[in-house]
């Protein structure tokens, strides 16, 4: 069904073959304002930032709920966004997106976001599928109403407590808030390189030869 149509609850269509579709939108999300820029839940912003800034694309576009840039990536037309509002809440801002730039399809928006299940600098690309666990992508899930669209996930690692991994809602939300340190920004910083060598990929060859190219470690 047509991205736009399942919005508005019309009624099924034939689908466009997803290897047909061209990713058309990129959102970083993450958490707005300065005294977040730099904690590692904010990865899919550097992400956004680079990927524009390589491109010549600014964001000259604000509203209340996104900031938008539009250009080019590969000989491609290319909008590149972030929500203004905090990462658990991003779907509000994808569908005003989606409706602004009249996507057809979930394939031609493709998000990025950190993952705390993955090692810290891991890159890795999905079509579709769940949030597993990140609550950015699972809102902008149940706001789009379709788990369809690609994504590339970032590791940030998860926090260990007395040489433990740790689930405790209270380490996990200190550890996605806070700066890492200088080695992991490194680390960090090299993933954010592949992950938008990624995201070209993607834009020029589609999704599974970006996942065939960069799934694979390092």
């Amino acid at each position: 069904m047509s991205l736009l149509r399942r919005l508005v609850g019309a009624d099924d269509e034939p689908a466009t073959p997803p290897e047909a579709m061209r990713i058309r939108l990129v959102v970083g999300i993450g958490n707005p304002g300065g005294t977040y820029a730099n904690p590692r839940r904010n990865v899919g912003f550097w992400v956004a930032n680079r990927l524009a800034r390589r491109h010549g694309i600014e964001f000259s576009t604000k509203t209340g709920s996104y900031l938008l840039g539009e250009g080019e990536v590969a000989g491609h037309p290319l909008a590149v966004a972030k929500p203004r509002t905090f990462v658990n809440a991003s779907g509000a801002a994808v569908v005003h997106l989606i409706r602004r730039l009249k996507l057809d399809e979930a394939q031609e928006l493709l998000v990025v976001s950190d993952h705390i299940d993955l090692p810290a600098g891991k890159v890795r690309i999905k079509r579709r599928g769940g949030g597993g666990g990140q609550k950015g992508i699972a809102d902008i899930i149940n706001k789009t109403k379709t788990d369809e669209f690609p994504r590339v996930r970032i590791g940030i690692g998860r926090p260990v407590v007395g040489g433990e991994p740790s689930w405790d809602p209270e380490d996990v939300a200190d550890w996605v808030l806070s700066d890492p340190t200088p080695a992991e920004r490194e680390v960090l910083d090299a993933a954010v390189e592949r992950a938008i060598a990624a995201i070209e990929c993607a834009i020029a060859e589609g999704v599974d030869a970006a996942m065939n190219k960069y799934n694979r470690d390092e």
